[in-house]
């Protein structure tokens, strides 16, 4: 790194620190993306602050390097996550968070943002609109003069999610438990979930002896029912995720109706959470995020066809379409975040200059 670029602080740092992943890019007070960097988990409530730490340090100085500028120039740092400005309020992680930084030279303030209001940045530079986001986890927000004025959902696994990578892997495991129990339809859905568990489970022969259940089921119920329960209780409830892709697959493949059904509802409830957002004389773009939404367009469709009619308020039957845009993740928001927070207008100029620059980058 330069030295004679460290005398005068005129960058700014973006990170998207993410549940898997965190991304993080350094820009000029124009908005180009100069360097970028990437590291593991940097979200300090999944990960820890430890690790958290770790990744938000790693993926800064990548950027730093790959600028060939030194941490020092760095005036304003927007750190976006899930949590947001409630993440603050711990102040043991928020100070892990900032001192994570040191190391690499930044020592200007930091801002610890909504990952969902980065979201919704990294597809508009439009101050009034809404986002929509669907990864492992689900939820929405209603923004106002660039601000989270309202948000649906994001519960978690226990009381939300609805619509989420979760939510659509639980209701696999559901449908295979009352397919196997007799209480539900046949689905192609059991023998693709037992085949990505123990594939000797798909012909119904037993499992291996270390992993047979040793309790009153085995007996009275088919053995792969029986081992679905084990491994199944044996995750913790976020890991049922993995599995929402076979119901995408199953649907696209046809002639399976559960598939299709969990495909179906999870549209028609990421419309709803979408809606509850929605305020009659607020219009603006639709920006939607996360691996369901993103990869899976059957979803993307059902919440933009079903949508409209409710996102322009009762009894309004215009039914217009909102401009919707697809983001693959919540870097660029950060980038705007951290040039507003310098007092740099982020104007469509300098948005897409945000854009394309890091686009170049990654």
């Amino acid at each position: 790194m330069s030295d004679d670029k460290s005398i005068t602080m005129t960058h700014h740092l973006g990170i998207d620190a993410g549940g898997t992943s965190t991304r993080a890019v350094v820009l000029d007070s124009h908005g180009r993306a100069l360097g970028y960097g990437r590291s593991g988990s940097g979200n300090p409530i999944s990960a820890g602050p430890v690790v958290a730490a770790a990744s938000l340090r790693a993926a800064t100085a990548q950027a730093l390097d790959g600028a060939a500028l030194a941490g020092s120039v760095i005036s304003t740092t927007a750190v976006a996550m899930a949590g947001g400005s409630s993440v603050t309020d711990d102040l043991t992680v928020a100070a892990s968070i900032r001192g994570a930084l040191l190391p690499t030279g930044v020592t200007a303030a930091v801002t610890i943002e909504k990952d969902l209001l980065a979201l919704y940045f990294s597809g508009t530079p439009e101050a009034d609109g809404y986002a929509l986001v669907a990864g492992t986890g689900a939820a929405a927000v209603r923004v106002r003069g660039g601000e989270v004025e309202a948000v649906c959902d994001g519960l978690g696994w226990l009381l939300g999610d609805d619509g989420s990578g979760f939510w659509i892997g639980r209701e696999v495991a559901r449908a295979v438990a009352a397919d196997l129990d007799g209480r539900g339809p046949t689905t192609a859905l059991t023998p693709m979930l037992l085949a990505a568990r123990n594939p000797g489970l798909t012909t119904g022969r037993a499992p291996t002896s270390s992993s047979v259940v040793r309790h009153e089921l085995s007996s009275e119920r088919d053995l792969r029912l029986s081992e679905l329960v084990r491994w199944v209780y044996a995750l913790r409830p976020v890991q049922l995720a993995q599995y929402a892709p076979l119901a995408f697959e199953a649907a696209r493949a046809g002639h399976d109706a559960v598939a299709e059904h969990i495909v179906n509802q999870a549209g028609h409830v990421l419309a709803a959470t979408l809606a509850a957002v929605v305020s009659p004389g607020l219009d603006g773009p639709l920006v939607v995020g996360g691996s369901v939404l993103v990869n899976q367009a059957a979803v993307r469709d059902i919440v933009s066809d079903v949508g409209p009619a409710r996102l322009d308020g009762p009894g309004d039957h215009r039914a217009h379409r909102r401009p919707v845009v697809v983001v693959p993740d919540g870097l660029v928001g950060a980038a705007v975040l951290s040039l507003r927070n310098a007092g740099i207008r982020v104007d469509k100029t300098v948005f897409d200059t945000v854009t394309r620059s890091l686009g170049q980058l990654r």
